[in-house]
């Protein structure tokens, strides 16, 4: 049984006067924050709002790279090299980081958006490239990943730190990927269905698949999400309901 989880969202992906999400109300449920880099959505502006809210929160910061693809949210795949990748990376890890030292705190995290993170879970060149993109940067960077894939693995064998990350609101496969998004079942709309698996992942380290079968994962970190006002009560009765449990929510510094 474990007692200790990170709960992280994805924050800071307005871009110009086009804004999406609640972020200031998420923050106040998290204890770390993936901010998009200005390629797959937000902009230098938003980027050093959104640092500036998570400090004042007392919430770690983590860089959310992605495609550079404003126009698809990053959501499409790019035949992109292991080259290219590598300098993705440390682009976007570069300009987090000087927003992040404008406001004297450090990058705890990275962890890829959308296709991007997709793809590098499992394609072995471009998970290469992104683990050595972040050791170029800073080998005291976490890597947050889906949990159990090629990425997590391979990075924890070249020396870095990494969490593995589940989702609230998302169906699995046996493999331990997520469904598909165009499938049926592949997001769960239920909140006491949600909240029981992920209790199950974080207590037992069970989740059940899509096809009713019981698999192992390991739950560092609960991805949540709050774009309407519904999924930002999601997020705080996620929090209460892990607390009630004896869980405690703490930043991945804490404890990976």
């Amino acid at each position: 049984m474990k007692g200790i989880v990170d709960l992280n969202s994805d924050l800071g992906e307005s871009f110009g006067t086009y804004v999406l999400g609640l972020d200031k109300e998420v923050i106040k449920h998290v204890s770390s924050v993936n901010i998009a880099c200005g390629w797959h959505a937000g902009d230098p502006l938003i980027m050093d709002e959104t640092v500036k809210q998570a400090v004042s929160n007392g919430v770690a910061i983590g860089a959310h790279p992605g495609y550079p693809d404003l126009m698809g949210f990053g959501r499409r795949n790019l035949d992109i090299t292991p080259k290219e990748a590598r300098a993705y990376m440390i682009y976007q890890l570069g300009a987090l980081n000087a927003f992040a030292a404008a406001h004297n705190v450090k990058i705890q995290h990275m962890k890829l958006h959308g296709a991007f993170y997709n793809t590098a879970s499992v394609n072995p060149e471009l998970a290469e490239a992104v683990i050595n993109g972040i050791l170029d940067v800073d080998k005291d960077i976490i890597l947050l990943a889906l949990s159990g894939t090629y990425i997590a693995k391979r990075a924890q064998e070249k020396g870095l730190r990494v969490a593995q990350e589940v989702f609230a609101d998302r169906a699995y496969n046996t493999d331990g990927t997520l469904v598909n998004r165009r499938l049926p079942g592949a997001v769960i709309h239920d909140q006491e269905e949600a909240i029981r698996r992920i209790k199950k992942m974080v207590l037992e380290g069970k989740v059940t698949a899509i096809n009713g079968q019981e698999i192992d994962i390991i739950a560092d970190s609960i991805c949540v999400h709050g774009d309407n006002p519904e999924a930002v009560n999601f997020v705080k009765f996620i929090r209460e309901s892990l607390i009630a449990e004896g869980v405690e929510i703490k930043n991945l510094n804490e404890f990976i």
